[in-house]
C-alpha cells in the first residue's frame, strides 16, 4: 500500500513511534485497556516495531513484549523499560514457536498486525488475510493465559463471519474494532477478544 503522509504518519514521526500503525493499537487499548503494567505480551508481525514500542510503554519495566517477524529489523526498538525480546522467524513454524516458548510459556496479550502481500485480487488478498488471522488464533490459543486478551488485523470480506464466530466462543467478550486511523479505503478490521476461557 502507497505511504500516504497524513495526519497519523506525522504524528508517529513526531512521537517518535516507528509506524502510524502504532494508533490502531493505541485507540483499542485505551478503550478496552487491554495492556497493564507487568503485562507479558506476544506481539506477532511485529515489524517494523510500533506496536512492540507502544506495548512497552505501557507495560513498563516489570513487563515483557516479544515480538516475532519473518522481516528483519533495521533496529533494536527500546521503550518504556521493559525487557523486549524480537525474533526473526515464521510464526508459523515449529521452531519459530519453542523460541517464543523459551523466552515464555504464557502471555497476557497476544496481538497480531500480520497482513498478506496483496495481489490486486479482493478475494485473495482476503483469504491469506484470513489464513494468517487463523494461524494468530491458533498461536494465542497455544500461549494465552486465561483470561487474556487478543487483538487480531484481518480483511473484511467472504468467510469472515466464520472466523469471528469461531474466535467468539473462547472469549468472554468480543469485538469488531475499526479503528479511525485506518485508511477508509482499507477493509482491514481488528478481532479483539477479552477474558480468554481456556478449553
Amino acid at each position: 500500500m502507497k505511504k500516504v503522509q497524513d495526519h497519523y504518519f506525522k504524528k508517529a514521526k513526531k512521537e517518535g513511534f516507528a509506524a502510524r500503525s502504532v494508533y490502531k493499537l493505541e485507540e483499542a487499548d485505551k478503550k478496552y485497556h487491554l495492556l497493564k503494567k507487568g503485562h507479558k505480551v506476544l506481539d506477532i508481525g511485529c515489524q517494523p516495531g510500533s506496536w512492540t514500542q507502544y506495548a512497552a510503554k505501557i507495560v513498563g519495566p516489570g513487563g515483557l513484549v516479544v515480538g516475532v517477524d519473518i522481516q528483519k529489523g533495521n533496529k533494536p526498538i527500546q521503550a518504556g523499560g521493559a525487557k523486549i525480546k524480537i525474533l526473526c522467524g515464521d510464526i508459523q513454524q515449529e521452531e519459530t514457536l519453542k523460541m517464543v516458548n523459551s523466552i515464555n510459556d504464557a502471555y497476557d496479550v497476544v496481538l497480531s498486525d500480520m497482513a498478506p502481500s496483496t495481489t490486486g485480487s479482493k478475494w485473495a488478498d482476503q483469504q491469506q488475510s484470513l489464513a494468517l488471522a487463523r494461524n494468530a488464533f491458533d498461536v494465542a490459543q497455544q500461549f494465552l493465559k486465561a483470561g487474556g486478551s487478543f487483538y487480531c488485523k484481518v480483511f473484511e470480506g467472504e468467510d469472515f463471519k466464520h472466523y469471528y464466530d469461531e474466535v467468539r466462543q473462547f472469549f468472554a467478550t468480543t469485538k469488531i474494532v475499526k479503528p479511525k486511523s485506518s485508511r477508509k479505503e482499507s477493509r482491514e478490521v481488528f478481532v479483539l477478544g477479552m477474558g480468554y476461557i481456556k478449553q
